[in-house]
């Protein structure tokens, strides 16, 4: 008797079929049979949507918050370099302390 392999099935499949499931115009059998997939496993695809939803949000502000902050602790290390070079450049042509 041979091993059976599990079905594959991609991101996008259980995303349709978890959208499917919480519009609830279907019945779970029904777009299960359309998936190929077991009621259940379509249940699982829904609650793990659900679960995921309230955090896809929150996640895009704290993606921005990040970005900002790291271009700001950029720009202040580059003015920090600039202005160690125009303290080298003042004191190199004589200008240092006009």
């Amino acid at each position: 008797m041979g091993t059976r392999q599990r079905k594959q099935y991609s991101g996008d499949v259980k995303a349709r079929a978890a959208v499917e499931a919480i519009r609830g115009m279907r019945t779970l059998n029904e777009i299960a049979k359309d998936y190929g997939a077991h009621p259940m496993q379509v249940t699982k695809w829904k609650k793990a949507a659900l679960e995921e939803l309230p955090h896809l949000f929150s996640r895009r502000k704290e993606e921005a918050a990040k970005t900002a902050e790291d271009e700001r602790a950029r720009l202040y290390e580059e003015i920090g370099r600039l202005k160690v070079e125009l303290d080298w450049v003042k004191k190199k042509s004589g200008l240092w302390g006009l």
